[in-house]
């Protein structure tokens, strides 16, 4: 058995699911960060809860008591409850690793994002590679990890799909090997546990993003309907919404409309399959709607 005590911050999270249980199947004592008591029914072999928010640091207190390593993946997708991206995924995170060193942890491991820090001008990512510098300065053992997008975003395109036709800006050809959380859940903990300083983290296939259109028509069984956009039209809708929306609004979709205008290629792993999960969730879908 190996009794680490690991806290695990943003459990309740795609990521953070898969991640409490690799580290149960593997023997770790785990602590969650939880919000608010009625989340601790998410969990069935968790062995301590610790109630706090990770933007007031004066419920954060003691979270990191006796822990030895942490992991977070704590970051908003959306923004809500008036929090921006600074507030969460760059404060929330210090805030959190105030209280590791304070308690003298050995080492912290955050989930950033493939090609973060190169994409430091777009909102999302300037508030996560603000933190990534922090950890990095830090006297904290650390450990970083860049996956690229999870099976569960690319979602958008089976949305599309459903309607029979999938919208793809310019030729479609830009590549990027989309990742399962529970292969990532792996992986995170394999470095955590050996020390990896930093490492990008993909799935197995890497696929065009034709290819990944053609995945999803063919999961509703669908014939294959393809329409390419001209790039200008990605880019002044960028503008537009920087122009004319707050940074809650734009910073998701500046996100997606500026990562798909670009390779988003991360190191292989795992072995779960875009396709299968694409029919999973097609499954799941007509399920509901009976």
């Amino acid at each position: 058995m190996n009794r680490k005590k690991v806290l695990v911050a943003g459990a309740t999270g795609y990521l953070g699911k898969y991640l409490v249980k690799e580290l149960k199947e593997r023997g770790f004592w785990v602590r969650v960060l939880i919000r608010k008591e009625n989340q601790k029914q998410l969990f069935d072999s968790v062995d301590d809860f610790f109630i706090g928010e990770i933007t007031k640091p004066n419920t954060l207190k003691g979270v990191t008591n006796d822990i030895d390593w942490v992991i977070t993946t704590i970051g908003i997708t959306r923004q809500k409850d008036g929090l921006t991206y600074m507030d969460v995924d760059y404060q929330g995170n210090s805030n959190l690793l105030k209280e590791a060193l304070a308690s003298k942890v050995e080492r912290f491991q955050y989930i950033s994002a493939v090609n973060g820090d190169k994409l430091k001008h777009l909102k999302i990512f300037e508030a996560k590679e603000k933190f990534v510098n922090e950890l990095e300065t830090s006297k904290m053992d650390h450990s970083i990890i860049r996956p690229n997008g999870f099976f569960s975003d690319m979602g958008d395109f089976l949305k599309m799909a459903k309607g029979g036709r999938v919208y793809l800006f310019g030729d479609g050809n830009f590549r990027l090997n989309p990742i399962h959380g529970e292969d990532l859940a792996k992986v995170c903990v394999d470095s955590i546990q050996n020390g990896v300083k930093e490492e990008t983290v993909g799935g197995m296939d890497i696929l065009t993003q034709n290819e990944l259109a053609e995945l999803a028509l063919r999961a509703w069984g669908k014939p294959i309907k393809i329409s390419h956009l001209p790039d200008w039209m990605r880019r002044f809708t960028i503008w537009l919404l920087r122009t004319f929306t707050s940074s809650k609004k734009y910073g998701p979709i500046e996100f997606f409309l500026t990562a798909i205008a670009d390779d988003n290629i991360a190191n292989q792993y795992g072995n779960k399959k875009l396709e299968d999960f694409f029919k999973q969730e097609v499954d799941r879908i007509k399920a509901n709607t009976h």
